[in-house]
């Protein structure tokens, strides 16, 4: 079995579109939430968003292309080669089919699908783009990231909601772990954020409808109503270990473990008692040759909502036994990001890494109100220096599909 390390990183975030800019925004506790100023139905339930600000893809796209790649996809392309630029080498000495591209995607070109719809109402099936449909499908992140880097390994779209890009990366790491790759991006992209979205999260109870830009994304407090839509994508560059060292990469942490499994139980809601998320815990931890009480950070999925915050307490505790669950540290990125659904994973493990390298926890922000069914320690009094040897992100996304990535600090 190979070791797999992480040695590149690229983000394109509501807090920053460089991990530099991102990373310093997460250590000064800034969200990236503002109001809603292009919907014109003032009656509109939901007033906040977490939206890209300047963004910019021409540093690696031209104008006339881009204007026939959608905006997730336009994310992951620059995250993806920032992420490459990161890792010092655009891997010409390893056999291309054995470098991949594993990218997740939630949703896909939905803006896009609206746009041609209308286009489609008002003038007929002829008007609609014939770019429409390999702009719009959600592989074409992957795609698109593996005609720009030329690799040409394993190449796929994992789809499962809010665990997406964690399932992709859990899927690269088995990937070089097992021997098929010898590298692998592997991240997440999404960019949905529109009234139709909105409305459809809205009427399913599942966004906050608060106009309060420092309490509308709050985990685990107890006033908690809803998440954030965001947008924004998180790429890693992924290696085999030896690789990694022959050529004196920096390696920022190692992927020692994943588990994936399902709740068989409900369309959008966690399993109440949180069996299947535990147990993706405890897969993840034990490959990784861990026990409970080697974990000293979770990056929780901790989206701001009644159910999820609640049930994943619930998890973490089977997972790891109260006494262990008690003791550890556990924080929320979607309390700065808002919730990036297809991406949420990428970006809240590219944090996971830089903690173990740093030795450092972000405050989970916004918490003010404390709820029984939510006791653990989440880091609401402030950012931590504390060692970080070992620790779990987890994903929980609509359909229950769960998905955890153990990753640790690298030691030679």
């Amino acid at each position: 079995m190979k070791r797999v390390v992480v040695t590149g990183l690229g983000v394109v975030s509501p807090i920053g579109n460089s991990v530099e800019e991102f990373w310093s925004n997460i250590k000064a506790n800034k969200h990236g939430f503002g109001f809603i100023d292009d919907i014109t139905n003032e009656n509109f339930d939901v007033k906040i968003a977490a939206r890209v600000k300047d963004f910019s893809s021409e540093k690696y796209i031209e104008k006339k292309e881009a204007r026939r790649i959608d905006r997730f996809t336009q994310f992951a392309v620059c995250a993806s080669l920032d992420a490459m630029a990161d890792c010092g080498t655009d891997f010409k000495d390893v056999d291309p089919y054995r470098a991949g591209v594993i990218f997740g995607v939630g949703i896909g070109g939905l803006n896009l699908t609206l746009e041609e719809h209308q286009k489609y109402l008002d003038k007929g099936d002829g008007r609609i783009s014939v770019f429409y449909v390999p702009m719009m499908i959600g592989n074409m992140a992957a795609g698109t990231v593996s005609m720009r880097t030329g690799f040409k390994g394993d190449n796929y779209c994992t789809t499962t909601a809010c665990a997406s890009s964690t399932h992709a990366i859990g899927e690269a790491f088995r990937k070089i772990k097992d021997g098929y790759l010898d590298v692998c991006i592997a991240g997440g992209a999404e960019s949905c954020v529109c009234e139709f979205a909105l409305g459809g999260f809205n009427n399913m109870k599942a966004l906050t409808r608060s106009d309060d830009l420092d309490r509308c994304s709050i985990p685990f407090d107890g006033e908690r109503n809803g998440f954030v839509l965001g947008e924004g994508c998180g790429a890693l560059v992924l290696e085999e270990l030896e690789h990694a060292k022959a050529r004196g990469a920096k390696i920022y942490a190692e992927i020692k473990g994943y588990g994936a499994t399902a709740d068989a139980y409900h369309m959008t809601s966690p399993s109440p008692e949180g069996e299947a998320a535990a147990q993706g815990m405890i897969q993840a931890y034990t490959e990784a040759g861990l026990k409970p009480e080697d974990i000293d950070y979770i990056n929780a999925h901790g989206t701001s909502t009644g159910l999820n915050d609640k049930y994943e307490t619930k998890a973490i505790k089977k997972a790891l036994g109260e006494e262990n669950a008690k003791k550890v540290a556990i924080n929320s990125t979607k309390s700065m990001t808002g919730h990036l659904l297809g991406a949420a994973g990428a970006v809240e493990a590219i944090v996971t890494a830089l903690s173990c390298k740093e030795d450092f926890v972000h405050k989970t922000l916004g918490y003010k109100v404390a709820d029984p069914e939510c006791d653990l320690d989440y880091c609401v009094e402030g950012n931590r220096n504390m060692t970080v040897n070992a620790a779990l992100t987890n994903s929980l996304g609509f359909g229950g599909h769960n998905a955890t990535l153990c990753i640790v600090k690298y030691k030679d």
